[in-house]
């Protein structure tokens, strides 16, 4: 006989969950000890039923879905469930054979068993900011690739397997600290996720999970629905450092009752970090259909079911093996305005206009050359927020991080207490807002000094192209990065800066939405005079 359930107890379950996610996303960052965890949160959690279904994901980086919806699935493959155990742990970070996007994104998973029998999993995310100094021509070049295997077996650490990986981090005093973090959020997992069994039978929870799967679908369907059917298509430009010329992207959406596909058009991958995944394709568009058609959606793997994803195999939008993927933030940042101006066609009200549609990275690293750390490696990753689009009854945001990304800009005292930068200015870019009835988001711009020799990085798009505005709307302003006179010039966003040297970036800002006031105003003066 099957189980009945009342929605009240599938909603009270549903929360639960949620608050699991939460829960386990808080341990990992107090935790932590790098600056890009515990101060910058880039990190993520989700529970997933047995299969390696999405259950629930914390509200964190969306990106970070990418990373997650194959891994248990390829842990299920590799390593039989009859072997595992209560204590098991799993960890990989490889975009091709270990789930991942990226391989600084290193994924623990564990699996929950209550009463002998495996009945989810409890995940975890956390950017390692280490894996500098590489080359991005192909995957080979850009880190330690770890394929789903064992760290821990029956709660028993796998020293060989953890000294395998920390030998190949450029700053593993870091890398253990923070897996440590990753662990003791799993436990928490496992511990709340039991307790809830505990209390509403093993049964009842895992019928609730496919409950919200399925509660998920007909949301989705339901937004879908109230959109008009047709079919529309939008074109942009991806530009970058990193490549000569700009690269077309198209999306062509067709709504047809209650399902939607999107079927891209991108030329093919390229000898560069830019080239996306197919599940960091799939990451970006759950997450801005979401957005646009229902943003209370559970974010779980029933929203899935609605929406079908076309893109050419080998396409820097769903590359192959081995192209490089460490900067695929920055193509998922302009997939995901590609997919917004499609869907603003089909509902205006509901979209806004471009966002700066980048992750502004800067990567520093050095060795310390005075203090206690002298000798040390250290590397500083940080992204910088840039104007958000405009909305139809409201400016943009400024200076804030965008759709896939979601991390927290590093205050000026945790970043000149730890590392041999000084932050001589941090501020809105004037002028940098796309105009409209509604302005653009205006981008931010951050000078930092060198207080010690040291390499950086910088990733940035919206360099050439701009954000574009709606109805009338203005573009928003470019991005880019200026050194000081002294400083030997970048070769493709690469360089360094010498004690006493400085680096500006600034960040894009967001596109307009509407014309502006005074010269619809003049519009209309000029029509009735006509």
């Amino acid at each position: 006989m099957s189980l009945t359930l009342d929605p009240i107890t599938v909603e009270v379950i549903g929360a639960a969950l949620s608050s699991i996610v939460e829960e386990t996303g808080e341990a990992l960052v107090r935790a932590s000890y790098s600056t890009n965890i515990k101060e910058r949160r880039d990190c993520s959690t989700a529970l997933f039923d047995r299969e390696g279904r999405t259950l629930c994901q914390a509200e964190h980086i969306p990106i970070h879905l990418g990373s997650f919806l194959d891994f248990i699935p390829m842990i299920l493959a590799a390593h039989d469930p009859a072997d595992m155990a209560p204590g098991d742990v799993f960890v990989g970070n490889d975009a091709y054979r270990g789930g991942g996007t990226h391989l600084p994104d290193i994924v623990l998973a564990q699996p929950i068993f209550v009463d002998d029998e495996l009945v989810a999993w409890t995940v975890n995310l956390a950017h390692h900011s280490d894996f500098v100094d590489r080359g991005h021509a192909h995957i080979y070049q850009e880190g330690l690739r770890i394929p789903p295997i064992r760290l821990y077996r029956g709660g028993e650490l796998q020293k060989d397997m953890q000294d395998l990986i920390l030998l190949n981090c450029q700053v593993p005093r870091e890398r253990l600290s923070d897996l440590r973090a990753q662990m003791a959020a799993n436990r928490v997992g496992v511990r709340r996720f039991t307790e809830l069994c505990a209390r509403y039978g093993v049964e009842t929870v895992l019928a609730s999970g496919q409950a919200l799967l399925d509660y998920a679908e007909r949301k989705m369907r339901a937004g879908l629905a109230g959109l008009p059917d047709g079919t529309w298509r939008f074109e942009d430009v991806f530009d970058s450092l990193d490549i000569d010329e700009p690269l077309p992207l198209a999306v062509t959406i067709t709504i047809a009752g209650e399902d939607i596909t999107l079927d891209f058009e991108a030329p093919p991958q390229v000898r560069s970090g830019i080239n996306m995944t197919r599940t960091a394709l799939l990451a970006t568009v759950y997450y801005i259909v979401k957005s646009v058609v229902d943003p209370t959606v559970l974010p779980n793997a029933g929203l899935a079911r609605a929406i079908t994803v076309n893109a050419p195999e080998g396409s820097v939008v769903n590359c192959s093996h081995p192209a490089a993927v460490n900067g695929r933030v920055q193509t998922c940042q302009r997939v995901a305005d590609l997919i917004l101006g499609a869907l603003a066609q089909a509902a205006p009200s509901r979209a806004s206009a471009c966002t700066n549609s980048t992750c502004t990275v800067s990567v520093f690293s050095g060795v310390r050359q005075s203090g206690p750390q002298k000798g040390q490696y250290w590397v500083y990753l940080e992204t910088i927020g840039g104007g958000g689009g405009a909305r139809a009854d409201a400016d943009g945001l400024d200076g804030i991080h965008v759709h896939v990304t979601n991390t927290s800009n590093l205050p000026v005292e945790a970043l000149e207490l730890e590392y041999p930068l000084i932050l001589e200015r941090y501020e809105l870019v004037d002028g940098s807002a796309g105009e409209g009835r509604h302005r653009g988001g205006m981008g931010l711009r951050r000078v930092y000094r060198a207080t010690e020799d040291c390499m950086v990085r910088v990733d940035i798009s919206r360099t050439e192209s701009r954000s574009w505005g709606l109805d009338g709307g203005g573009s928003g302003g470019h991005g880019g990065f200026v050194t000081s006179p002294e400083t030997a010039p970048f070769d493709r966003g690469s360089g360094t800066l010498r004690a006493g040297e400085w680096l500006e970036v600034i960040t894009p800002g967001g596109g307009g939405f509407g014309r502006p006031v005074d010269q619809a105003q003049s519009v209309a003066v000029k029509v009735a005079a006509e």
